[in-house]
Formats: structure tokens, C-alpha cells, sequence
């Protein structure tokens, strides 16, 4: 007699992973910032969790931008994505703005929060001091939209920087105070605590982190850039008055260039300074240089790739924008029903 072998579905075994739901500004090209700080570490969640990848482009609407060069980066940004590793049948990959029912619930949840919630928001007067000319609703509404980003999909746990805890402290207030009033409708999210890595600072100032936005381009490697560009830029980068290489609290800009080096080489810090330390500075950083264009090239070739293949990029991005609505509207049917909306 056959013994029966029992087994789950797909489906079934798909529900059993909690979800994550993560996402980045479609607003110029990535750094090795983003890389090493989120994406990379993406692509090492998508076998253990159900994971959404956002392009958050209503987001980047809050600062204005130039429309054609919009639809060109978030279009990058998604090869991007799929360049790094993150793969389009395991993870949702989608634009926001390909899914109105983000617009449609942060509407609703801005009637369930609070002025006083936004006003303590920091990020809001961080980018106000820098946008004094374009201080908009948009930019002070922001964290009621990302509170509509993480809990349309009932979010489990989110990945989240130093400069978002407090946004999603707020989506979770959000959210208990709605299941407060109508009972269980929202999964109020957790933080993620991964494997901590190098924060990556920027070249130039390596007290401060490493922004794309930034007005010297010396002080940031973007993921694209060739590698003589790469190799320019860390030979640049700033150090100190001394002759060789220290990992010291105190020597941020030496410090940053070894970060840089154990990111790029999967090395652990300790490693790292078996490996660097004690090396002069031209040595140090032609060695920094050559592992992370090493590690670049790879996800250069595949973006480049992804690019030049059209009708693969349109259907993914057609597909997954069909998966994220589906899913979002099971909320958001839900949501309309509590409050009392007409059916």
C-alpha cells in the first residue's frame, strides 16, 4: 500500500511566510548607500518571506522633478532591482503609482490620524529647511501615505533605516487605532532586525551619510557608475593627516573606505583589518576600488541587460502591478466595509 504523502500547495505554503514590504525613491540612481544598506539585503529575504519591493514614485513627487527623467529612473530603478538578484517570480516588484489603491487608503487614514502626529515628524522639517521653496501638503502628509504603503498588503515586518523608525511608530499608532474602532482589520507592522551592516558615508564628508542627493558628486558612488569613475571617486575620497590605515571611530573617512571594502567583499570587519590595516593610503584605496567595481560589475551587466529587453521589463511590470492591486484591494475592500462605505 502507497503511504500518502502529505503535502502543501504554492498557495498554501506561500501564506505560511509572514510578508515584507519595503521600498525605494525613484529619484536619480541608487548609491552604494542603498546597495550595501538595503537592497542587497533584500535579495536575502526573498526565499524566507512573501516580499513586496516598491518603487515609491507618489512619494517623489513631494520634491518636484522633471517628468521625463521620473519614468526614465523608476524604470532603472525597477531593473535595478532585478539586476541585484531580486527575482520577479518570487517578490512582488511594482510602481506605486500602478497601484491607486495606496492613494485611495492613505486618504482614509488621514482621517484616522493626528496634526499633532505630523508635526513631531523630523523628516518633514529635515526636508522643509531643504525645500524652502516647495514646502508642500505632500511632504507633511508623506508618513500617512507610507502608513497606506505598509498596511495595504498586512505587512508583518518592515526593513527600516535610523531616518524612518519614527514613520513606522506612526503606522502602527495608525493602525491599532483604527483596529481599536472596528476590530481586527490591519496587521500592525514590526520593524525587521536583520544582520546589522556599514551604514556608508559619504566620501567627502564621511561624517555624514552618503546621499544621492548631494551637490558634490565626488562624495557619492552610484551603482552605475563605470569604473574608472568608481576608481576617480575613491582615490578622492577624504582620509586624514596620517600615512596608514587605522579602523578608528576617530578616522570616519578611513573607517568608511574599509566599511566600504568588508561590504563589497562579504569580509567581516575583522577580516577587514587583518586585510587593511596598516596599509598607506594609495594602497588602501586602490584596493577599496578594485573590490567594488569587482562587486559592481555583475549588477551593471545584468541591468544593462534588462534594459535593452523591453517586452521582459513591460511584462513584469504589468504582471506584478495586476499581483500588488489584487492584493491591495482585499484590504482596502475590507477597509471600505468597516467604515461604511456603499457597496
Amino acid at each position: 500500500m502507497m503511504k500518502r504523502v502529505n503535502t502543501l500547495s504554492s498557495e498554501q505554503t506561500k501564506e505560511k511566510k509572514q510578508t515584507i514590504f519595503s521600498g525605494m525613491q525613484s529619484t536619480g540612481v541608487i548609491t552604494i548607500g542603498n546597495y550595501f544598506g538595503a537592497l542587497k539585503n533584500w535579495v536575502k529575504l526573498q526565499d524566507e518571506y512573501n516580499c513586496l519591493f516598491c518603487v515609491v514614485d507618489l512619494h517623489s513627487i513631494t520634491v518636484k522633478q522633471e517628468p521625463a527623467k521620473l519614468r526614465q529612473s523608476s524604470r532603472d530603478l525597477l531593473a535595478l532591482y532585478i539586476a541585484a538578484g531580486l527575482d520577479p517570480e518570487k517578490n512582488v516588484m511594482y510602481y506605486q503609482s500602478h497601484v491607486p489603491q495606496h492613494a485611495e487608503l492613505s486618504w482614509i487614514l488621514g482621517c484616522y490620524t493626528y496634526m499633532g502626529e505630523l508635526n513631531r515628524m523630523t523628516q518633514f522639517k529635515e526636508k522643509s529647511q531643504k525645500h524652502v521653496e516647495n514646502i508642500n501638503a505632500g511632504l507633511f502628509t508623506y508618513p500617512i501615505l507610507m502608513a497606506a504603503d505598509i498596511l495595504l498588503y498586512q505587512t508583518d515586518l518592515v526593513p527600516v533605516g535610523h531616518d524612518q523608525k519614527q514613520h513606522l511608530e506612526l503606522s502602527r499608532d495608525i493602525a491599532e487605532r483604527f483596529n481599536n474602532i472596528y476590530g481586527n482589520v490591519f496587521t500592525v507592522p514590526n520593524p525587521y532586525i536583520g544582520k546589522v551592516g556599514a551604514r556608508i558615508m559619504s566620501l567627502q564628508e564621511p561624517t555624514k551619510k552618503m546621499s544621492k542627493s548631494d551637490e558634490n558628486v565626488n562624495a557619492f558612488i552610484s551603482l552605475l557608475d563605470e569604473p574608472n569613475v568608481v576608481m576617480n571617486k575613491i582615490k578622492r575620497a577624504v582620509t586624514d593627516s596620517e600615512t596608514t590605515a587605522i579602523y578608528a571611530d576617530d578616522r570616519p573617512g578611513v573607517k568608511n573606505l574599509m566599511d566600504i571594502y568588508s561590504c563589497a567583499t562579504g569580509e567581516t570587519i575583522e577580516k577587514t583589518k587583518e586585510a587593511l590595516e596598516g596599509k598607506g593610503y594609495g594602497d588602501l584605496k586602490k584596493i577599496v576600488g578594485e573590490a567594488l567595481v569587482a562587486e559592481m560589475e555583475p549588477v551593471q551587466k545584468r541591468f544593462f541587460e534588462i534594459k535593452q529587453d523591453k517586452a521582459y521589463l513591460d511584462s513584469i511590470i504589468k504582471k506584478n502591478a495586476e499581483t500588488a492591486s489584487y492584493l491591495a484591494n482585499k484590504t482596502l475592500r475590507k477597509v471600505k466595509k468597516k467604515i461604511g462605505f456603499p457597496e
